[in-house]
């Protein structure tokens, strides 16, 4: 159940299947690897299986002699280095000198079928001289034998390091009146979607590349390609399809693309590239394994005083996100409280392993998770609810954190207030059977990054292009990827809403660089705030026009115009108007087919510091979970029968999207706490498969009751903000924290697995602490 304010409008504030819905459930909607074009061959990628080795020859004559082979590319062919950030350019689409990681691509062929280029790649010959391998972030700390990369920093595997510190932290844990640490170890975790990486590449004879993608950052693969390939962008045209699932795992342009266009070129015919689960597992760029040690002061009362914090992480072999991760590990620790003094220390580290990347709620589950145990520690030796020691320290709306974050609406009192009443804490914590109990985590995250990672502060970050032609349908132009989260739907709406049409009358273009308008893609929660206030300007424009049609028809001034469904009509008498249809051919006179563009840009945000731009957004969301837990303390399983999600999203525009994805994200944080981990046996991963990858069942999905509680964002679109990665945040530390208070253990180690729990409940019993009686 949803609770939320009335909505005052036509279509926004309902539930709005998804526009391409009856496509997917039929079969219809096209996937990347739905794609077959004519004289199609078949790429395949040669992994390492050298976690850390120098490449001394790769001899590829057999090969290219094999019948059927049209290509076999290596490194040297295409070295230049790229990434997804333009400061960290690192990574290369083949190995180039060396290979960092168990998995990283050594060669490539392009095939007349599959059984040959798997045949091609067996007779490709690697000669190595072997290297260290450093699949421990804490040895890299240090200075090594020969790092991973040249860049990382003064001869250490050190990617990136950020210190930062707000107020006198030493001077507020020299006055509090308690204080608490808690160290929390979390093991790397990936995005698991369905869809697999696939990727189409054709090289046609007019001199032009196109790429189709399952990709949620088409603009940035676009500006990757033409940097590697050494094409100018106009030559090349992206595609996006259908993404069945990225969460974050396809915010890449990654190797494999690359190669699949440069074997494209190579051969002057169509490549597919379909990766294995096994490949998908090392492409990876999922959660970082991180170890983080905090310190809270608070006063007398719970007031919290200062954090002092410190994170290493494990980036794996490239830099991805990394630098971005370094500080989210470490601002993203602030809101929803108020944090008058913190320090923070973060070092990203270079691993031998697959690397590192953004995944849902990138940068900021892991620190939120230690800050939420802690801050239960702390109200349990304070003697304090912990309802109410969080609302003690609630951020204020219209405020500036320490570390000048602006913060305009935040309803994270009121998630307190309906989370707390509907879950029935006042009679459950403390007070169920042993083995039962109940806990409190809380969220906090941006609504879109408000620095770009590419462009000028000059440039939009979102832009919507609308037309209409004589048939009254009206075709939206975006680069916003959707990527199953609904974002087609809600532009569709939105548009709708504006001119007051039925939704069918809308029809969202596909995303293709060459008819698309500029959008940075889906990640870091933006495409609701940004693509949402950029098509609302389109169609405001679009709506403008149709006035002034309307206005020669009906021989009114514009302004005593306004929409209603389908039709423009006096406000003042109703029943003067003509039809949606009549005011566009009424506007169309005189130049033919409408257009409209509309565009987003963020203003200037943060301070003068260095990193002062990570993690400010021109708006944030606000979370607070309750989750019931049973444990079998003879076994250690334990299930989450029921979890309470009170969230702040400012206003849902579309209330099935916005509670599909609540729910979603309680299943995938579930997930981290339950069982899903990457695991090692040094630098080699060993369970790169969905049998050995424990992913949550339906079984143990819980029944979530949403409570969506948000006012309006005064800049959000209609006042909605993002509702797609915050709402992943609260749900780990609040089963946690029921875990302490079913059975009295804490757990700073994630996954929270059966062997976990009894040896947490072993560890009880020699200490002789006792907990509800047992």
């Amino acid at each position: 159940m949803a609770s939320g304010p009335e909505e005052p409008y036509r279509l926004l504030g309902g539930r709005i299947p998804y526009v391409e819905g009856p496509l997917k459930v039929t079969g219809r909607a096209e996937y990347t690897d739905d794609i077959q074009r004519p004289g199609q061959l078949v790429g395949r990628l040669l992994r390492s299986p050298w976690a850390h080795a120098r490449l001394r020859a790769i001899d590829t004559r057999a090969a290219r002699a094999l019948p059927g082979v049209l290509a076999v590319l290596t490194g040297e062919r295409y070295p230049v280095p790229f990434g997804v950030l333009p400061i960290t350019h690192d990574e290369t689409a083949l190995a180039v000198g060396k290979t960092r990681y168990q998995g990283d691509i050594v060669a490539a062929v392009a095939a007349v079928d599959e059984l040959t280029a798997e045949r091609a790649l067996a007779l490709i010959k690697v000669d190595v001289e072997p290297l260290e391998e450093y699949p421990d972030p804490q040895t890299g700390l240090g200075k090594v034998a020969e790092p991973i990369h040249a860049r990382g920093l003064a001869g250490t595997n050190v990617q990136k390091e950020v210190v930062q510190q707000f107020g006198d932290v030493d001077a507020a844990f020299a006055r509090a009146a308690h204080t608490v640490r808690v160290r929390g170890t979390f093991s790397g975790v990936t995005h698991a979607f369905t869809e697999p990486l696939v990727t189409v590449a054709e090289a046609t004879p007019d001199g032009r590349l196109t790429v189709w993608s399952a990709t949620q950052v088409p603009h940035y693969l676009h500006r990757t390609l033409s940097e590697v390939l050494g094409l100018p962008m106009h030559r090349i045209r992206v595609i996006k399809p259908e993404v069945g699932g990225g969460f974050g795992g396809k915010s890449d342009p990654l190797p494999h693309e690359i190669v699949c266009a440069a074997l494209a070129l190579e051969t002057g015919r169509p490549v597919k590239m379909l990766l294995d689960r096994e490949d998908v597992f090392l492409t990876n760029h999922g959660r970082h394994p991180t170890q983080n040690d905090l310190r809270v002061a608070t006063d007398a009362e719970g007031k919290i005083l200062a954090y002092d914090l410190s994170a290493v992480i494990d980036g794996g072999a490239w830099s991805s996100f990394g630098t971005v991760t370094t500080y989210y590990n470490g601002v993203l620790a602030m809101g929803p409280y108020r944090v008058p003094n913190f320090r923070y220390r973060g070092r990203r580290v270079y691993t031998t392993k697959p690397p590192s990347g953004a995944m849902r709620a990138h940068g900021g589950t892991n620190v939120r998770y230690t800050v939420e145990v802690a801050l239960d520690r702390l109200a349990e030796e304070i003697g304090i609810d912990p309802f109410e020691l969080r609302s003690r320290n609630a951020l204020p709306p219209h405020s500036t954190t320490v570390n000048e974050f602006r913060i305009t609406s935040t309803s994270f009192v009121a998630c307190l207030d309906a989370a707390r009443a509907k879950s029935g804490w006042d009679g459950k914590f403390r007070q169920l059977p042993y083995g039962r109990g109940v806990g409190l985590g809380c969220g906090f995250y941006i609504s879109g990054s408000n620095s770009p990672i590419h462009f000028t502060p000059k440039m939009p970050q979102s832009t919507v292009h609308l037309k209409v032609d004589m048939d009254g349908g009206i075709a939206v132009h975006s680069m916003q990827a959707d990527i199953g989260q609904g974002s087609n739907t809600l532009l569709a709406a939105i548009v709708a809403e504006v001119l007051g049409v039925d939704l069918e009358r809308v029809h969202v273009q596909r995303v293709d660089s060459d008819v698309s308008p500029v959008d940075l893609g889906s990640y870091s929660s933006r495409v609701t705030f940004m693509m949402g206030n950029a098509a609302r300007s389109a169609a405001l424009d679009l709506r403008a026009k149709l006035l002034e049609g309307a206005s020669r028809l009906l021989g009114l001034p514009a302004e005593e115009l306004r929409v209603a469904h389908e039709r423009v009509e006096r406000a003042a008498d109703p029943s003067r108007g003509v039809s949606f249809l009549e005011a566009v051919h009424a506007a169309m006179e005189e130049t033919g087919a409408l257009s409209a563009s509309g565009s987003f840009q963020t203003k200037p945000l943060g301070g003068k510091f260095k990193g002062a731009r990570a993690g400010t957004a021109p708006a944030y969301s606000f979370a607070a979970y309750v989750a019931e837990v049973e444990v079998d303390t003879d076994t250690g399983e334990y299930r989450v029968p029921k979890v309470w999600a009170a969230f702040d999203c400012g206003r849902p525009l579309n209330r099935l999207a916005v509670e599909g994805q609540i729910e979603g994200s309680v299943h995938m944080g579930l997930g981290q706490v339950l069982g899903e981990s990457m695991n090692y046996r040094g630098s080699r991963l060993l369970n790169p498969s969905l049998l050995e990858y424990k992913i949550p069942t339906p079984q143990q999905m819980p029944e979530v009751e949403i409570l969506l509680v948000g006012e309006d964002d005064p800049a959000g679109p209609f006042g909605a903000k993002e509702a797609g990665e915050g709402p992943l945040i609260a749900i780990l530390p609040a089963v946690a924290n029921a875990l302490h208070d079913a059975i009295g253990c804490r757990f700073t180690e994630l996954p929270i697995t059966p062997d976990r729990v009894l040896r947490a409940l072993d560890q009880r019993t020699k200490e002789g602490r006792r907990w509800k009686g047992n």
